[in-house]
């Protein structure tokens, strides 16, 4: 009896310790996926910026260039230049600074006014159905089409620096630093920019030299292009960089194949020692030129013909008699 009052206890002291069976491990294992899937990628974290930069750019870039083709692509083309350099622009401060000033520098760029025919160009994504109705009244006020056009008529840098004072909102240093200049530099071109667009825009020309800039500021804010402009979705512009990457390391590895075989040509081809050079010509003036025997007549033909025949029947000169 006692031994079987003992045995609960006894067996009770083996008993072995809870392990994970696969079940419960599986159970952990989802749990913690959350928390990996939490950390975005390279690829979400590049959508996510393309997303949250990207409509805003657009509208700057816009007020640059005026034209909707050239705001298009240069949005698009900044991002795949970020998107091919993503470590760098990942660590950098700010990501969103990165790409606008790759968009702007693009835009304003000297040599589109050397593309044919750049402002009829079509527009890549045309609206297959415009709906009049829903246009927005803004974009077709006539206070908004003068200060677009004053702005297109600032040089670019003056247009620029503009922009990323009174649109984007960095302060001067900031400003300064994107357009490479100098503090005071870029103050000067604010001040130079203002009195051009208060000679242009009457709005601003009648408003107190103290309410200008705030006015300014709050009509750049306000002001939308009168195009619709819709960017691409970010897996799209992902796609096109890695085919931009792609082409240009065939051009790379094609350029490199051309120089090696070249090179090997040359190599195969060229002089393994130096060989002096044939110096010109030169005529020499007293030296008679070079000449056979002339030409023999008829009759001393005959007569060379007879003595090679017969020498001893020839001549007695030529032929000496022995005493």
């Amino acid at each position: 009896m006692r031994e079987s009052a003992e045995e609960p206890e006894h067996t009770g002291l083996l008993t072995p310790l809870p392990t994970d069976t696969p079940s419960d491990r599986g159970t952990s294992a989802r749990v913690a996926e959350p928390d990996a899937a939490a950390e975005p990628g390279p690829r979400e974290a590049f959508d996510a910026l393309y997303r949250a930069a990207a409509p805003g750019l657009v509208r700057q870039a816009y007020l640059l260039t005026g034209l909707r083709f050239l705001t298009l692509e240069a949005v698009e083309r900044a991002f795949q230049q970020a998107w091919a350099r993503w470590p760098e622009v990942a660590t950098d401060p700010d990501p969103a600074g990165w790409v606008r000033a790759a968009a702007y520098e693009y835009a304003l760029s000297p040599w589109h006014r050397f593309r044919r025919g750049i402002q009829e160009i079509p527009d890549p994504d045309p609206d297959p159905d415009p709906d009049p109705a829903g246009a927005d009244p803004a974009a077709a006020d006539p206070a908004d089409r003068i200060l677009r056009e004053a702005l297109l008529d600032l040089s670019p840098i003056h247009r620029r620096t503009v922009l990323l004072y009174h649109g984007a909102g960095l302060d001067l240093p900031d400003t300064a630093a994107e357009t490479e200049a100098s503090t005071p530099a870029a103050g000067i071109r604010l001040l130079n920019a203002h009195d051009e667009l208060a000679a242009r825009v009457p709005e601003l020309a009648g408003a107190p030299p103290e309410e200008r800039l705030t006015l300014l500021e709050q009509r750049l804010g306000a002001l939308e292009p009168p195009v619709p402009l819709v960017p691409r979705p970010p897996a799209a512009v992902r796609r096109a960089a890695e085919h931009r990457t792609r082409r240009w390391t065939q051009a790379v590895v094609g350029v490199t194949a051309v120089i090696a075989v070249a090179t090997s040509y040359t190599l195969a081809t060229a002089p393994t020692r130096y060989e002096a050079p044939v110096p010109p010509g030169v005529s020499v003036s007293g030296v008679p030129p070079l000449s056979g025997p002339q030409q023999l007549t008829e009759e001393n033909q005959q007569l060379h013909d007879k003595l090679r025949a017969d020498p001893a029947a020839g001549p007695a000169r030529l032929a000496p008699r022995t005493e």
